[in-house]
C-alpha cells in the first residue's frame, strides 16, 4: 500500500513540477507531511527525511524533463549554467541549515515563502528591455515555436538571486523552479516556456548538490526512496510534453494558483 501511494505521489509531483518547471517539491513535501500526520505508515516522514527524499526524486524529475526539453530546444543552457553558478553554493548551505529547522517552524516558514512567490505574479509584466549587451547584462534571443524571443540577463541580478534560490532549495528541498520561475518571467522578462525548461535544466544540478549533502547528513529514508523513482521519471516526461501544449499564460495562471494553495493550506498546518 506505501509503495502504491508513494509511486503516485511521484507521478502527480513530477507531473506538476515538469509541467512548470517546479521540480515537484512544492506538491511532495506537502503530501508526505499531511501522511506522517493521518497515517501511520508514514511515521517514518520527518522534514528532514520528507526533504531528503524531495530532493533525490527531483533528480529523476528534472533529468526526464530536461531530457524532453531538449529536444525541443526550449532550454537556454547558458543562462542555466550562470543560474547554476549561485544555485549550487547556495543548495548547499541551506542543506546544512535544514538541520536546524522543527517541523512546525518548517510548515509555517515554508507556507509563508509560497505566498510571497505567488504574489510576485500579481506585479504587471514589463515587456523585455531592448538594450544592448553591456558589460553587466546579457541580451538573449531565442526561437520558440517560429517565434523570436529578446530578453536581457543582470548578470551580478542573476547570481545573488540564484545563490538565494539555491539555499531556499536545500532547506525546504523546493527545488528552487517555485521561486526561479518567476523570476525568470518577471525580472528578466523569459518567455514561461523558457522559464520552465531552463529551471527543470536548473534543478538536475541543483537536486544532485543538495541530495548529496541530504545523503551526507544522513537524512535519506533509502527504503523509501526508491519507491519515489519510477513515478518521478514518468512524471516528469509528461509534464514536459503537456507544457508544450499550453500557452504561457496558462503556465502563469497554473503557477499561480498551486502556489497559493498550498502555502496557505502550509501556514494553518504550521500555526495549528
Amino acid at each position: 500500500m506505501v509503495f502504491i501511494i508513494c509511486v503516485l505521489i511521484g507521478v502527480i509531483t513530477a507531473f506538476i513540477g515538469g509541467l512548470m518547471g517546479l521540480g515537484g517539491g512544492i506538491i511532495l513535501i506537502p503530501s508526505l507531511l499531511f501522511l506522517s500526520q493521518i497515517s501511520e505508515m508514514f511515521s517514518w516522514a520527518t522534514p528532514q527525511t520528507i526533504v531528503g527524499i524531495s530532493l533525490v526524486t527531483m533528480v529523476f524529475t528534472a533529468l526526464s524533463s530536461t531530457m524532453a526539453y531538449y529536444k525541443t530546444g526550449r532550454v537556454d543552457y547558458k543562462t542555466g549554467l550562470l543560474f547554476l553558478s549561485g544555485s549550487i553554493p547556495g543548495s548547499v548551505l541551506g542543506s546544512w541549515l535544514n538541520k536546524y529547522i522543527q517541523a512546525d517552524d518548517f510548515l509555517l516558514y515554508f507556507g509563508f515563502v509560497m505566498i510571497i512567490i505567488s504574489m510576485l505574479f500579481f506585479i504587471k509584466r514589463k515587456e523585455p528591455a531592448k538594450a544592448m549587451q553591456s558589460k553587466n547584462k546579457s541580451m538573449r534571443t531565442f526561437y520558440v515555436d517560429g517565434k523570436t524571443y529578446h530578453y536581457t540577463v543582470s548578470i551580478w541580478l542573476a547570481f545573488f538571486l540564484s545563490l538565494f534560490v539555491g539555499m531556499l532549495s536545500g532547506l525546504f528541498g523546493i527545488g528552487g523552479g517555485s521561486i526561479m520561475v518567476p523570476a525568470m518571467i518577471l525580472l528578466f522578462g523569459f518567455p514561461a516556456h523558457i522559464a520552465t525548461a531552463t529551471s527543470m535544466f536548473m534543478i538536475f544540478f541543483v537536486s544532485i548538490i543538495g541530495a548529496g549533502t541530504h545523503i551526507a547528513l544522513g537524512h535519506i529514508a533509502w527504503e523509501y526512496v526508491f519507491f519515489f523513482i519510477p513515478g518521478a521519471w514518468i512524471g516528469g516526461k509528461l509534464g514536459a510534453m503537456v507544457n508544450q501544449r499550453v500557452t504561457g499564460k496558462t503556465l502563469e495562471w497554473l503557477l499561480r494558483t498551486i502556489i497559493i494553495i498550498i502555502g496557505i493550506r502550509m501556514i494553518f498546518q504550521g500555526l495549528a
